[in-house]
């Protein structure tokens, strides 16, 4: 049963990335609900199950809160790194003199690590029906639920930093099919409950950082309209809602 749902989180993560090819035209808009739904997922679903599950202190502060912030900090420093080593070697994008300091590279590490994520969604599917049926299905409602957003998010941020189209339609791939997998390998192991609330601790952090201080200065540079806020607030309360309805 686990694996069949799973089914459903790989063809909701292909629909959302899907969604997101089809609105090149309007890449402002595509750019600032794919930063709301980025910050709602670190904000509202990340980072209380990773307090639930990870909560102990270390040193006055959870375990969680210390992950989260360490995620933040690791995706700063090696965007920084990346950036500053393709400038040493002129490689920006638009040249030496260029301003698009987008590094491709900082796309595809994103997009793994979204992929990840996708990975643990299929895992905690499996493991919430082996703690009982009413539980697989809630916590299965909300994955392929969300799992429209990773696809959107998987395909937005891959393509955001230069990658070229197929690359972002095989980083979907890849997250479409981890669920499945995630949800099949619970057949063979059970993830603890602290090393689980750890990655997603961790994960929270990278994911707030891609969120607010790459794709939501993007999604405003040249468009900074109202409806560029609006569906960063509309993807915020997506999740939300997702959320609440788990629960």
């Amino acid at each position: 049963m686990a694996v069949f749902v799973a089914l459903g989180a790989f063809l909701m993560t292909l629909f959302g990335g899907w969604a997101a090819g089809r609105v090149t035209d309007r890449r402002h808009l595509v750019l600032g609900l794919a930063g709301g739904l980025m910050l709602g997922a670190a904000a509202l679903d990340l980072l209380p199950e990773a307090m639930a599950a990870a909560g102990r202190e270390v040193f006055g502060v959870p375990q969680a809160m210390l992950l989260f912030a360490g995620g933040f900090l690791l995706a700063h420093v090696v965007e920084r790194l990346l950036a500053g080593r393709h400038a040493a070697h002129g490689a920006y994008n638009g040249g030496p003199h260029g301003h698009d300091h987008r590094v491709p590279q900082i796309g595809m590490t994103a997009a793994a690590a979204m992929v990840l994520h996708s990975l643990m969604d299929g895992i905690a599917i499996g493991a919430a029906f082996q703690a009982g049926g009413g539980m697989g299905a809630t916590v299965a409602l909300a994955v392929i639920t969300h799992d429209f957003a990773d696809g959107f998010n998987t395909y937005t941020i891959t393509k955001l930093y230069g990658n070229e189209r197929r690359k972002a339609l095989a980083m979907l791939l890849a997250a479409a099919l981890a669920p499945v997998v995630g949800a099949a390998s619970t057949l063979l192991f059970t993830m603890p409950q602290e090393l689980l609330g750890s990655y997603l601790g961790f994960f929270g952090g990278a994911l707030l950082y891609l969120a607010a201080a790459e794709i939501l200065p993007e999604a405003h540079h040249e468009h900074p309209a109202r409806s560029t806020l609006l569906c960063t607030v509309a993807g915020v309360a997506f999740i939300w809602l997702v959320t609440g309805l788990a629960e």
